[in-house]
């Protein structure tokens, strides 16, 4: 068994490096989202301040640092801040969770179960997205999940000694994302052991010391944060903290009705979102009998006749969607932490369909099949001028056509060419195993999932993301402005958050400063749309003139970007 076990996590992690890390740069920053975290870590290396730093000349970071630290110390090696050493936390934080929740469940139930719930876990969209993105969200949820899992095990020792790994998991979680991170781990597995026979006084106890020992390392980091920002650090704290959970910040920040998160949740799991579907029209469905309460005492006693590691799971699931349900700020990527867990329900059904609904299996292994086909299709009559530009339209016309204009002219050689074809390749292997048995016909069918990530991460996405991105614009900027500061004119977004050039100050290397800070005599400063004309009523003692239209339209805000030569006459009046 222990061969077999090793066996099965080196395959995880060799599936893991494949189809996470390997491509891991070849897109450039295409959304604020990336660079603007990228950033803080390029201002600890610039300057030296690991603590508070300043990035985008006045900003400091919205998050505590922990993430940043994690990519300024990869950065380390090669001397800066790249794509790749941006995403890399994010994508060794989910290859950690994977492995530890392997282990976890491995030890609970099955190894084919455990490794299909891994797999499922890190093919959804929404975790293998986040996964390979620089957001601090990844990272808060793997370090949360892990907490989980440590917490649990905690818990069958009967709370006996001291959970070190989970409380320096919640320590590094409050310092990625605040105090959610000690909370969700703490109040799931409470409520699990309250329902498995413990005492209230005696978890309130324990867990409220396990907060506090998580505490001791982010308040020290608080407390040296608090000495460089000062009140205006503190107030941060309060809205990111407090008024984001009460729906009562500054500015408004992804407020989502509360049917929002299913919907996600349903989208994030695609493809398996399709194959559950499917696999509604196979059931045997039993008409409905008894009373409403009559259902609602059978799953009671579904519910406690649950194993401890199903229970959990699903009390992991429940707890954590309807926490998030809570406040008016709703993101896909908050429900991160229920993925994993999630996901072993679904193997469990997954497996069950193989064994005895397999018809299922393959139909959704021959539709991945051909829904890659086509698009791999698709892709040969663009190369071949066949696709006419006409066929666009609308505001999105002229982004489109330089998408596939630059999927025509793309350079292609023989590891492109692997890559492209490695769906159909594995489309092959699955319908060679369609006579095989039924665990066999599973691990072939996430092997096309696996494989569709893989080119499109490795060859399709970057290809096509690319041409939104803000760095040719950077690029020229730094032909002209040399090692000189370029200002930014962005009014306040509609929202009410302060909009900043991230990608080209990332891209830039922090040199772009927001003109209302700096107030400067003489300048470059770059703007877009017509926001320049609310510049020249707010600010009529500048003379302005247009250096360079790039013809591009930013990935952080949508708009036209334009350079600017600016100067203040009213000095020379004085």
């Amino acid at each position: 068994m222990r061969k077999q076990d090793n066996r099965y996590i080196w395959i995880l992690l060799v599936i893991c490096i494949l189809s996470l890390i390997i491509f891991l740069g070849n897109a450039l920053f295409n959304t604020k989202g990336e660079p603007r975290e990228a950033i803080v870590a390029v201002s600890m290396l610039k300057y030296g301040n690991w603590i508070l730093p300043i990035n985008n000349g006045v900003d400091i970071a919205y998050k505590p640092p922990f993430f940043h630290w994690c990519i300024a110390f990869f950065s380390l090696f090669q001397g800066y801040v790249s794509e790749f050493t941006s995403r890399l936390p994010s994508t060794l934080a989910l290859i950690a969770m994977t492995l530890v929740g392997f282990k976890f469940y491995e030890k609970r139930s099955t190894p084919q179960i455990a490794l299909i719930a891994c797999l499922v876990a890190i093919t959804s969209f929404e975790v293998h997205r986040a996964g390979t993105n620089c957001r601090v969200d990844m990272l808060l949820s793997a370090l949360m999940v892990i907490s989980l899992y440590q917490l649990y095990k905690w818990g069958e020792k009967g709370l006996r000694g001291v959970p070190v790994v989970a409380i320096l998991c919640m320590s590094a979680a409050f310092l990625t994302k605040g105090p959610v991170g000690i909370v969700l781990p703490c109040l799931v597995t409470a409520v699990f052991l309250l329902i498995s026979g413990y005492r209230f006084v005696k978890l309130l106890y324990a867990f409220a010391l396990v907060a506090l020992a998580s505490c001791v390392i982010p308040a020290c980091w608080y407390v040296a944060a608090y000495m460089q920002g000062g009140d205006t650090f503190m107030q941060l704290v309060y809205e990111e903290n407090v008024l984001r959970f009460l729906g009562k910040m500054s500015y408004s920040s992804h407020e989502n009705p509360a049917y929002y998160n299913v919907i996600t949740v349903l989208s994030g799991y695609l493809p398996y979102t399709l194959l559950v579907v499917m696999s509604l029209f196979v059931l045997k469905y039993k008409k409905p009998e008894g009373t409403l309460k009559s259902w609602w005492n059978r799953l009671v006693d579904y519910i406690k006749s649950m194993d401890d590691t199903r229970l959990f799971s699903l009390l992991s699931i429940v707890i954590i969607f309807i926490f998030y349900c809570i406040p008016k700020s709703k993101r896909s990527v908050y429900l991160l932490p229920i993925y994993p867990f999630i996901a072993y329900f679904l193997a469990e059904y997954i497996i069950y369909l193989a064994k005895k609904h397999s018809r299922i299996i393959r139909s959704f292994g021959y539709t991945l099949s051909g829904i890659y086909i086509a698009l791999l299709a698709l892709f040969v009559a663009v190369r071949a001028g066949i696709v006419p530009e006409t066929i666009f339209s609308g505001k999105h016309a002229a982004e489109n056509i330089a998408q596939m204009r630059a999927l025509e002219t793309a350079g292609i050689g023989i590891t492109d060419i692997i890559i492209i074809l490695l769906p159909v390749i594995a489309a092959l292997l699955f319908w060679k195993s369609r006579k095989s048995d039924s665990i066999r016909q599973v691990y072939s069918m996430l092997g096309i999932v696996i494989a569709v990530f893989m080119s499109l991460d490795g060859f399709f996405q970057p290809i096509v993301l690319n041409t939104k991105s803000d760095k040719p614009v950077a690029m020229k900027l730094n032909s002209i402005v040399g090692d000189g500061t370029v200002y930014s004119y962005r009014p306040q977004s509609a929202a009410g958050d302060p909009m900043r050039s991230f990608t080209i100050n990332f891209y830039m290397n922090d040199r772009v400063v927001p003109f209302e800070a700096a107030m400067p005599k003489s300048g470059y400063m770059l703007s877009g749309n017509d926001d320049i004309e609310a510049f020249k009523e707010t600010y009529p003692d500048y003379s302005v003139t247009e250096v360079v239209d790039f013809k591009h339209k930013s990935c952080d805000d949508k708009k036209m970007l334009h350079l600017y030569r600016i100067y203040d006459t009213s000095r020379n009046k004085r």
